[in-house]
């Protein structure tokens, strides 16, 4: 085929995302949705821009996206406050439809105008006539979900999207259980085979539609809210993954008197990984279908004032530090979501005024710490990556709306 026409650069960007939309189905949109309250704020924003007083020291006047950038990370480029996405975003909504289309090799460019300023996919000609480029069809073999820019380096993540468990008290009591090995080993890991079994009214089978991979847990801690002392759930301790081969059933065999016996074989699984050994009275949850995940950073739309529940996998450590996660008590039935942004407070220290003669105690003011970002919810528990933080973060710390 030859060149296609010279077009404008704008028209050539919604090309661009509507061969992504077409490239990757319903599944991308499903599964990073821009919900009402972020589009309602770019509709906004598309028509005034942000002050110029809103952009970043040094945000360049033109940026083109790298592989390893985020949308934390350009945010930042651009804005004071990166959790305000949704503004930047909005800058150019017809030309970036979703926040999730933006890939590498895209150019990004800052224009300033009457104190306003607002970013776009194509250069401000002095003529007013919109820039024009040659291109030619070729074919790309990547995937377009991921090409699209993440919110955050998914690997500090990632890990927790499947690990971290929040269930009630009757969950883990009533699911398959470990029973054995092969070589009625005591511990096992990676490679051997297992033996489970499930409720007498739920047993694990290996029928068609049934679940075939499982993850491994133990100990279920209680979540308790710093502030109430009400229990939010309880955290399962993750151990590893496992495939079932066969489901329980039941064997006849000669008993050697003319007649049979039943006897009752437990479901065999293999363990893919652990992370630590695993052995009898472990239990077994359905793996959940793995999904891309991303996100707009943004600050939540109502009022929040939450606490830090316990920091996850710290085994008695105190405190956390940038890069850390941790559960905080406000989930889903609260309204958050994943990609709120949550300003990190001090819990403000306790100390003697020894300029009183009395030397009373006082409490000094909690102050700004850093900021975390939720991204996995439960019903009364999420999770939060800490993105920043000038000291260490201790259970009981508050996180409020970022200013």
């Amino acid at each position: 085929m030859g060149a296609i026409a010279t077009m404008p650069r704008a028209v050539l960007g919604a090309l661009g995302i509507a061969c992504a939309l077409l490239a990757s189905p319903a599944a991308m949109a499903q599964s990073r949705p821009v919900t009402p309250a972020q589009r309602a704020t770019a509709e906004q924003v598309a028509q005034q821009g942000v002050p110029l007083a809103e952009l970043a020291p040094n945000a360049p006047d033109v940026y083109v996206v790298k592989r390893g950038d985020t949308l934390w990370g350009i945010s930042g480029v651009f804005l004071q406050r990166p959790w305000r996405w949704p503004e930047l975003w909005g800058m150019n909504l017809p030309a970036i439809a979703n926040p999730h289309l933006i890939f590498p090799g895209q150019t990004l460019y800052l224009e300033k105008k009457d104190g306003r300023a607002r970013l776009s996919t194509g250069p401000a000609a002095a003529s007013g006539e919109p820039e024009t480029v040659r291109v030619s069809p070729r074919t790309r073999a990547d995937s377009v979900s991921s090409m699209a820019l993440p919110t955050l380096r998914m690997h500090l993540i990632e890990p927790f999207l499947a690990e971290p468990l929040v269930v009630d008290a009757q969950t883990l009591e009533q699911a398959p259980r470990v029973v054995g090995t092969m070589e009625d080993r005591v511990i096992m890991g990676p490679g051997d085979r297992i033996y489970a079994r499930g409720d007498a009214a739920n047993p694990l089978r290996a029928e068609p539609g049934e679940p075939r991979q499982y993850r491994v847990f133990r100990d279920a801690v209680a979540l308790k809210d710093p502030a109430s002392g009400d229990i939010l759930g309880y955290e399962a301790q993750y151990l590893g993954k496992a495939d079932l081969v066969r489901g329980e059933s039941f064997e006849e065999s000669a008993n050697g008197k003319g007649g049979y016996v039943s006897d009752y074989v437990p479901a065999s699984l293999d363990l893919v990984s652990s992370k630590e050994e695993i052995r009898a009275g472990d239990r077994l949850l359905p793996a959940p279908a793995r999904t891309f995940v991303n996100f707009v950073p943004h600050a939540p739309e109502m009022n929040v004032d939450a606490r830090v529940v316990s920091i996850y996998g710290s085994f008695g450590m105190s405190n956390a530090a940038q890069n850390n996660v941790v559960a905080i008590n406000q989930g889903s039935e609260d309204g958050m979501r994943a990609g709120h942004v949550l300003s990190l407070l001090t819990k403000g220290s306790r100390i003697k005024d020894k300029t009183d003669k009395n030397r009373p105690v006082i409490k000094l003011p909690s102050e700004s710490n850093g900021l975390a970002m939720v991204f996995r919810t439960f019903d009364r528990v999420s999770y939060a990556l800490i993105l920043e933080a000038r000291l260490p973060v201790s259970v009981g710390d508050r996180l409020v709306n970022p200013e």
